[in-house]
């Protein structure tokens, strides 16, 4: 996806993880990607909830986390290339 991409950073950094949403960044805390890599078996729904929830701590983003999480298609397709994505890092 174009507009939103992980990266993973060494291990000297505090953040390890970075969420990129176009030329913006967020930085995603060692449990909140524990917790995101481990939902496993749950709907779609709770999946981008849990996301939105820990990541798009605020309207802007949350926006933004959508906005380009559409792109990718239904809720179903949003949640496993969320999910597909994190288990790649």
């Amino acid at each position: 996806m174009e507009g939103l991409r992980f990266e993973k950073r060494g291990e000297g950094s505090y953040y390890k993880t970075i969420l990129h949403i176009g030329s913006c960044f967020v930085p995603i805390s060692d449990e909140t990607f524990e917790e995101l890599t481990n939902q496993q078996g749950v709907s779609a729904a709770h999946v981008l909830s849990l996301f939105l929830d820990k990541v798009g701590y605020s309207s802007y983003l949350t926006d933004q986390i959508q906005a380009e999480l559409s792109k990718v298609g239904d809720l179903e397709k949003q949640a496993e290339w969320l999910q597909h994505a994190l288990q790649e890092l």
